[in-house]
């Protein structure tokens, strides 16, 4: 593929305009969210009198949350269709900010966490509706554009919240941004709902033949041996990140002491560098196939949480969060479940009146065993040592990446059947 022909793709898919009413959308809602999200474990820790633990406990509960309403989710966008499912899960969204602008002790971010779970029955619909927006021969390329697009904001949000909260503090500073927050959800809600069009137009796949909401055997059974092999993938992976999800930034602050301005400057050049690989990573898997950009994306994510042990300053920190950025954007879902690659080989290998419940079951399972991850990683920052999660991340991270190297079959592309 010459430059022409690849520049004439990424409009093609870029002219889409569900890629771009829910690309720009969320663009928007992370545009705010980096900016208090990174120092978002320190205020719990400094100024609602979370412990470590209570940290874990309150991300577990966010997760468990989204256990029990992705698989919903998912299985309401294969029946009633995608915009809809997007449109209400955006508006239960608004609640989230609203409760943690006014929270006066961490207990009462539980209940900030619970809505922001019940919001995420909207995920399956997202993945779904980008893979029925685009044929299979650019479906990599078109979640690359929306992971471009919605990773942008990455690439200058933190360092500006940095320098916010150094000059502000955290109290100001993030209160000034949640407040913004709940303001650009409502924008959202609308933008969604007048520019969005369904993809999902057959009525009898919409009635959704009187499925059940629930995740049985009978589901299961139905799915095909990649998509079980990949699930088990993702609860590896999702045991994996959630163990230092909420003590990474944590770990920097205090262990390796940056600044919040470095902080911030370490999460823009992360968000920079998915920004860019991001479409040239989905191109490469439309062309060369979606295994190895998923296999280099297991690798780097564990190999990263080993080396965060070992960074002494920023320089070191900076390099390893790089790294890391460079396997996100590979879009092998690295972290857990997701990735233009990730989705794109799921949306390859199921039809599309299933993938709102595959998506929402990989989810939902990921979930379940991912959830207690956060309070271990707690428990072991706590009791054993700082750099006791992390060493467990990377092990559990490298056991998936093998399974998925041995257990997952990538099937023949449409142009190759023909």
């Amino acid at each position: 593929m010459n430059i022409k022909e690849s520049l004439n793709l990424i409009k093609d898919v870029l002219s889409n305009r569900n890629i771009l009413s829910i690309s720009l959308t969320t663009s928007l809602w992370s545009l705010v969210q980096m900016g208090w999200n990174p120092f978002w474990p320190k205020y719990m820790k400094d100024h609602l009198g979370a412990t470590a633990i209570a940290i874990g406990l309150v991300s577990s509960i966010t997760t468990a949350e989204n256990m029990i309403f992705q698989l919903p989710g998912g299985i309401l966008a294969d029946r009633y269709g995608r915009k809809r499912i997007i449109v209400w899960g955006t508006l239960l969204r608004v609640f989230s900010p609203l409760i943690y602008l006014l929270a006066p002790s961490w207990e009462w971010v539980i209940l900030g966490a619970v809505f922001n779970g019940m919001a995420s029955l909207y995920m399956p619909a997202f993945t779904s509706i980008v893979a029925d927006s685009m044929p299979e021969s650019r479906r990599g390329t078109g979640y690359g554009a929306y992971s471009m697009i919605t990773s942008l904001p990455q690439a200058f949000s933190p360092i500006i919240g940095g320098a916010v909260m150094d000059r502000y503090g955290y109290v100001e500073g993030v209160k000034t941004f949640l407040s913004i927050q709940i303001a650009v959800c409502l924008l959202m809600v609308y933008i969604r709902w007048r520019y969005t069009e369904e993809t999902l137009k057959t009525r009898a796949t919409r009635r959704g033949g009187g499925r059940s909401l629930r995740l049985d055997a009978q589901v299961m059974r139905g799915f095909p041996p990649s998509i079980k092999v990949m699930m088990i993938v993702s609860i590896l992976g999702s045991v994996s990140i959630r163990l230092v999800m909420d003590f990474t930034n944590l770990y920097a602050l205090e262990v390796v002491k940056i600044t919040n301005t470095q902080l911030g400057l370490a999460q823009s050049l992360v968000g920079l560098i998915s920004s860019v690989l991001a479409l040239p990573g989905g191109m490469l898997s439309d062309r060369y196939g979606r295994k190895g950009n998923i296999m280099l994306s297991r690798l780097t994510t564990p190999i990263t949480q080993w080396l965060m042990t070992i960074a002494f300053n920023f320089e070191s920190y900076l390099i390893i969060r790089s790294l890391n950025g460079v396997g996100l954007a590979l879009g092998g879902g690295g972290m857990y479940t997701g990735g233009p690659s990730w989705n794109a080989l799921i949306a390859d290998i199921v039809p599309q009146e299933r993938r709102g419940t595959v998506f929402g079951a990989m989810s939902t399972l990921t979930a379940i065993f991912g959830a207690p991850s956060s309070i271990i990683g707690g428990w072991l920052w706590d009791t054993i040592s700082r750099q006791a999660p992390f060493h467990l991340s990377g092990i559990i991270g490298l056991v998936g990446a093998i399974i998925f190297w041995l257990g997952v079959k990538e099937p023949r592309r449409e142009e190759e059947r023909i």
